[in-house]
C-alpha cells in the first residue's frame, strides 16, 4: 500500500489494488490540492468549541458512558476513542495518554475539525462523505504523517436517519484488525438505541426486541413491566413470569431508589450478577430513567453477558494464538515426535507442561496446541508469570471486585483465568510463581471456578490450561520450590522442547528461513557462506533459536555484501570455532603450552585482534607475543 501511494502522489498513477473508496477519496484530496505531507487538524476558535459543545450536549450526555465502557475494556491496547459532530469536529476524546499525546501531535483533539477537505483521506471523514462504516489503515491516509495509524469510524445517525456524530476509534497501525470496525460500529449502534429511547418513547415496543442487547423495562414501583427476546434467553426465564417481578429480587447489586429518585439519571456496573433460581449471570448492566414530559415513569435496563464483552477485549487486545505446528521448522527426530504428541494433546481438555530451555520456541508450542484444538475460536491468553510483580499476580490472575484494595479500578477487574474463560490460558515461566499463589492455582484447576479479591461468589470457568518452564520442576518440587501436588496437577501431559545444541542438523534450516525473512522484509537476497553456517553449527547456542535469531539479524545488517561471511559473526562464536579446531588436531598440546595459548586468545578477544596490546597485558613482548603467536597458528586477524 506504501508502493501505491508513492505512485499516486509522486506519479500520479492508482493502482487496481487500491480500494475504489479510497482512490476516490486521493483524486478529491489532489483537486483540494492539499500537502500529502501536512495532515494537521484545524484548531476551532474558542467560541466555536463553546457553541459545538452546547449544540451536542445529548450526543455526547449518551455517548460518554458508552465509550468510556469500551475504553475500560482496551486499556492499554494504544487506542484513543473519539467522537465528532456531524461536521467533524472532536468533541470528545478518551484514551491512554500516550496514545492521546501522540494524537495531540497532528491536532487529533478536541475542537480540532477532521474532514478530508482539511485533512485528507481519513476515517472521519470518509464516514461523513459515505455515512457509512469506513476503516483506513496505514498508507491508505492520503497524508504520510497518518501511516503510522488505523482508523475505524462509525456515523450516529437521530431517530430521523440523519447524520449528528461520528465515532472513531484510532490507534498503531500495526494493531490493524477487521474486528475493530464491528467494535466501533456495535458501539455506535449503541449510542443510536440510547438517543433513540430518550427520543422516541412511543416507539419502545419496537425498540426493545430490535436491540442486540437484553433489555427489561421497570416501572417505579421496581415491577417488571417488559422484557426483549435477548434479556429471556439471557436470564433463561420467560417473560410471562417475569412480568410483575420485583427487579430487586433478581437484581440485587443495584441501588434503584438512586434511579428513582432521580439522584442520577444514568447508572452503569461492570460484573453485576443477576440471580435466577441461585444461579448467577454476570453481566454488564446500563440502567436508565426514563421521563414523560419530563416526569419519572420508569427505567430502562439494557444488559450484556459477560462472555461477549471479554470477547471484545480478546480481540482489540490481541488475545490470540498466531502460531500453528507448520510454523515450527525440524528435520530433528525428537523434536518430531515432541510436535506429534503435542498435536493428541492438543485433542484433550487436560493441562500441558513444555518443559525447555530458554528460546527453544515454548510458546510457538502452546500457540499451536491452542490452534490445533476445537478451542481454536476461543480466546487465547498468554501470561508471563515471571514478569509480573509478586503483590499483583493474584488479581491479574483472578481478577478483582470493586474496593478490594487501594488503587482497584471503580468498578473492579476480570482475572486472565476469566478473560480465556472458552479458550486456552497459557502460564509462562510457571516456575516462577511464588508458593502461596501456587496453593490458590490449585484450588482453581481442582474446581475450574475462580473467585476474585474481594468476591464472595465463584466463577464457574471452561479453560484449558498449558504452562511452560525453563526450569526443571521435579527438581525444584525436591527443593520445596514447587508445590508437588500442582506439579502432578500441571503435569497431566508433558512436552520437552529438546535444546538446539542436541538438534544440531536444524541450524542451517534456522538459518536459511531467517535470511529468507529479511531478505523479505528489505527487498534484499543475501545469503551466507558455507563457512558462516560451519561456524554456527559448531557452536554451542545456550540461548537456543533465540540468539540464533538475534546473531543472524545482526550479521545481516551488519554486512553491505550481498554474501554473508563468518567474520560478522561476534568474536566468542570465531573464538569457539578456533578452540573446536585445534581440539580435533591428532597430536594435543601439552597442559602448560595449550594455557598459554588459551591466555594469548583471551587476550586478542580483550584487545580486538591487536597484538602488540595483548603483548601488553601478558607481560610479554613485541617480539615474544608475535613468536608466540606463529608458534600456536594462532590468526589474530579471526578477533578483530
Amino acid at each position: 500500500m506504501k508502493r501505491a501511494w508513492e505512485r499516486y502522489i509522486y506519479g500520479d498513477t492508482i493502482e487496481d489494488t487500491v480500494n475504489p473508496i479510497i482512490q476516490q477519496s486521493w483524486q478529491r484530496c489532489k483537486r483540494y490540492k492539499l500537502n500529502p505531507k501536512a495532515g494537521r487538524g484545524r484548531k476551532a476558535s474558542p467560541e466555536k468549541i463553546n457553541y459545538i459543545m452546547n449544540k451536542n450536549k445529548e450526543l455526547l450526555m449518551v455517548a460518554r458512558p458508552i465509550m468510556e465502557n469500551l475504553h475500560r475494556f482496551v486499556l492499554g491496547s494504544g487506542f484513543v476513542i473519539i467522537l465528532t459532530d456531524d461536521e467533524g469536529y472532536i468533541i470528545e476524546s478518551i484514551g491512554d495518554k500516550m496514545t492521546k499525546d501522540e494524537a495531540k501531535r497532528m491536532n487529533f483533539c478536541l475542537g480540532a475539525l477532521w474532514t478530508e477537505e482539511e485533512v485528507g483521506t481519513n476515517a472521519i471523514g470518509l464516514c461523513i462523505k459515505e455515512e457509512k462504516p469506513i476503516q483506513v489503515i496505514g498508507a491508505e491516509h492520503y497524508c504520510e504523517s497518518h501511516h503510522p495509524w488505523t482508523c475505524s469510524a462509525a456515523p450516529i445517525h437521530d431517530d430521523k436517519g440523519n447524520l449528528i456524530g461520528v465515532l472513531d476509534m484510532s490507534g498503531s497501525c500495526y494493531k490493524a484488525h477487521k474486528h475493530t470496525l464491528g467494535i466501533v460500529v456495535a458501539a455506535a449502534y449503541s449510542i443510536q438505541n440510547e438517543l433513540s429511547l430518550i427520543r422516541s418513547h412511543e416507539l419502545i415496543d419496537t425498540t426493545v426486541e430490535s436491540i442486540t442487547d437484553g433489555m427489561i423495562i421497570v416501572d417505579k414501583t421496581y415491577k417488571i413491566n417488559k422484557m426483549n427476546n435477548v434479556a429471556e434467553r439471557i436470564l433463561g426465564i420467560k417473560r410471562q413470569e417475569a412480568i410483575g417481578m420485583d427487579i430487586r429480587t433478581i437484581l440485587r447489586d443495584v441501588v434503584f431508589e438512586d434511579i428513582l429518585s432521580m439522584k442520577t439519571s444514568c447508572l452503569e456496573k461492570t460484573d453485576c450478577d443477576f440471580v435466577i433460581d441461585s444461579k448467577r449471570i454476570t453481566c454488564n448492566v446500563k440502567i436508565t430513567s426514563v421521563k414523560s414530559d419530563s416526569q419519572l415513569i420508569g427505567i430502562v435496563i439494557m444488559f450484556r453477558e459477560m462472555k461477549h464483552l471479554h470477547k471484545t477485549i480478546n480481540i482489540v487486545a490481541g488475545n490470540r494464538a498466531r502460531y500453528y505446528f507448520d510454523d515450527i521448522l525440524t528435520i530433528n527426530d525428537r523434536m518430531k515426535r515432541a510436535i506429534k504428541d503435542a498435536e493428541k494433546f492438543a485433542r484433550t481438555r487436560g493441562c500441558v507442561l513444555i518443559e525447555g530451555e530458554s528460546g527453544t520456541g515454548k510458546e510457538l508450542f502452546a500457540h499451536s496446541i491452542h490452534n490445533f484444538s476445537n478451542r481454536r475460536d476461543g480466546p487465547f491468553v498468554a501470561v508471563n508469570c515471571a514478569s509480573i510483580p509478586r503483590e499483583l499476580v493474584e488479581s491479574e490472575l483472578f481478577g478483582y471486585e470493586k474496593g478490594a484494595f487501594t488503587g482497584a479500578v471503580k468498578e473492579g477487574k476480570p482475572g486472565k483465568f476469566e478473560l480465556a474463560n472458552g479458550g486456552t490460558i497459557f502460564l509462562d515461566e510457571i516456575g516462577e510463581l511464588p508458593l502461596d499463589l501456587q496453593a490458590k492455582l490449585l484450588r482453581v484447576l481442582d474446581s475450574y471456578t475462580v473467585t476474585r479479591i474481594g468476591g464472595k461468589y465463584e466463577k464457574k470457568l471452561d479453560v484449558r490450561v498449558v504452562c511452560a518452564t525453563n526450569r526443571n520442576l521435579m527438581a525444584e518440587v525436591k527443593r520445596k520450590n514447587f508445590r508437588e501436588d500442582l506439579y502432578y496437577r500441571l503435569n497431566v501431559f508433558k512436552v520437552n522442547i529438546p535444546p538446539l545444541k542436541e538438534r544440531k542438523e536444524d541450524i542451517k534450516i534456522y538459518i536459511d528461513h531467517f535470511i529468507n525473512r529479511l531478505n523479505r522484509i528489505n527487498f534484499t537476497n543475501k545469503k551466507v557462506s558455507f563457512q558462516f553456517i560451519s561456524y554456527a553449527e559448531n557452536y554451542i547456542w545456550q540461548g537456543n533459536v533465540r540468539e540464533l535469531e538475534n546473531v543472524i539479524e545482526r550479521a545481516y545488517y551488519l554486512c553491505d555484501e550481498e554474501v554473508i561471511t563468518e567474520r560478522y559473526l561476534p568474536d566468542e562464536i570465531r573464538y569457539y570455532g578456533v578452540l573446536e579446531s585445534n581440539d580435533k588436531l591428532d597430536n594435543p598440546i601439552p597442559t602448560i603450552e595449550g594455557a598459554e595459548k588459551q591466555a594469548i586468545i583471551n587476550a586478542l578477544i580483550n584487545t580486538r585482534g591487536h597484538v602488540i596490546e595483548a603483548g601488553k597485558k601478558l607481560n610479554m613482548s613485541k617480539s615474544t607475543i608475535y613468536r608466540k603467536i606463529t608458534k600456536y597458528n594462532i590468526d589474530a586477524s579471526l578477533f578483530r
